[in-house]
């Protein structure tokens, strides 16, 4: 794939190495030898960008573009090449929020509400320009010298477009992931609004508290299933030093009914 896209992209990038892989896509380093700088690019998978298609994409990426806030991760490029759809964000020198998660279990509660606030504060920016996330997790958000950066900003309104199209579900595709998952998302029935990222968010700090997510399961069925049925244990129960009025906002903002 390498080879590939070096081949494709050589005139603008050159592919140095694998970063790594997700549901969606595949995540490499290049140089930006026009810049001079490195560049983190984003292919997604081929059955997803089958899905989505160049045109929609590349239309609803021009909105993504428009993101400008200190806390969301900028685009800088996209585009189709030998069937490929990609876009390119800066490369960030640091760790994502699931990595420091995977080496520590749980953050200090300052820290932990410090970096929640710095992600709502971006969504919230996102949500006044009609973007909806849809995939908040700890491996969306990168930190850098200590700050948070939401990425993955980059395919949310085109997988929107797929979905209210109806070609997501004829596919089995689906944005999100169970575990911060809301239960609108979770079911497929209810409509997803700014609400769902703030029930996901919810979700990240719950784990950044606790050390686990809010709803444990071996499965993602079995995760789906309490998503749908059951809320979760208080934070306060795991760890007794979370404040009472964030414990209070946590079980707020994971209400199964949003307000």
């Amino acid at each position: 794939m390498i080879d590939r896209l070096n081949s494709a992209l050589g005139d603008r990038y050159t592919i140095q190495r694998e970063l790594g892989a997700g549901g969606m896509a595949t995540v490499y380093l290049a140089d930006d030898p026009k810049h001079q700088r490195k560049v983190a690019i984003k292919v997604l998978h081929p059955e997803l960008s089958a899905v989505i298609g160049a045109e929609r994409f590349l239309t609803e990426i021009r909105t993504t573009a428009n993101l400008q806030h200190p806390h969301i991760l900028p685009l800088f490029d996209s585009g189709e090449a030998d069937g490929l759809l990609f876009y390119v964000m800066p490369w960030v020198d640091g760790e994502s929020l699931r990595d420091r998660l995977d080496r520590e279990r749980q953050l200090p509660v300052k820290e932990a509400v410090r970096i929640t606030a710095a992600i709502a504060s971006a969504l919230d920016y996102a949500h006044r320009q009609g973007i909806i996330h849809r995939d908040i997790k700890p491996e969306n958000i990168l930190l850098h010298d200590g700050q948070p950066l939401v990425a993955d900003f980059g395919i949310a309104l085109a997988l929107t477009a797929a979905g209210s199209s109806g070609r997501m579900t004829e596919t089995g595709l689906s944005l999100g992931t169970p575990h911060y998952m809301s239960p609108e998302q979770a079911s497929g029935e209810g409509t997803v609004d700014p609400r769902s990222d703030v029930y996901a968010l919810g979700c990240v700090l719950y784990e950044t508290l606790v050390g686990d997510p809010p709803f444990p399961g071996s499965t993602p069925q079995a995760v789906l299933a309490k998503v749908l049925t059951t809320n979760p244990e208080r934070t306060i129960v795991h760890r007794e030093s979370v404040p009472p009025h964030v414990d209070s906002v946590i079980a707020k903002s994971m209400e199964r009914i949003p307000a």
